[in-house]
């Protein structure tokens, strides 16, 4: 309903306009697991800002700035998880969009391969010892609109572990409803 009500209000341009967004942006979150998945530092660096944000908690080395950004996926350890199967899972995005800025929040899974264990046969499909979900994570994606194109501001992650900051991050994607409320 608050959608249609939006809309009603918006000329076909502005509509359309925020569609082509929408799909940039889809793009652009899912062009990550591939680029984490295969290394591509050239990747990272072209969707991020210049002076972008990694921010990957308290546990985790971050980086700021979008050539040490993409120096992570050409890191000896981010080349190891690489060579050992690593595969980045990702949902759909909630994009909010606000004029040149947007905001997406999103999950990630990291799989691995299981290494040890029975094989198991599915048909048709082969056999296999499955995989590992290593991590889950919430991403709040902060963006903004470039003559480039959407651009990644700053990049936040917090473990689904039930604390509250990936809490925080799953509430923002829907607090302009809480407000209608």
């Amino acid at each position: 309903m608050i959608q249609a009500e939006v809309a009603k209000d918006k000329t076909l341009e502005a509509r359309l306009t925020a569609v082509e967004d929408r799909l940039e942006i889809y793009n652009l979150i899912a062009g990550h697991p591939p680029s984490a998945d295969t290394g591509a530092d050239y990747y990272a660096e072209a969707v991020y800002m210049e002076d972008g944000v990694f921010d990957r908690g308290a546990n985790l080395s971050g980086a700021k700035g979008n050539k040490a950004i993409a120096a992570i996926l050409v890191s000896e350890g981010h080349q190891a998880a690489i060579a050992g199967g690593l595969a980045h899972f990702t949902g759909l995005p909630y994009i909010e969009l606000d004029g040149d800025q947007a905001v997406v929040t999103s999950y990630l899974q990291i799989l691995t391969p299981k290494k040890t264990g029975e094989p198991v046969e599915v048909p048709n499909h082969g056999a296999s010892r499955g995989y590992h979900i290593h991590r889950l994570v919430t991403s709040r994606w902060e963006l903004k609109r470039t003559a480039a194109g959407w651009k990644i501001q700053r990049r936040t992650i917090c473990p689904v572990d039930g604390s509250e900051p990936s809490r925080d991050i799953l509430r923002g994607a829907l607090a302009r409803y809480a407000k209608r409320a």
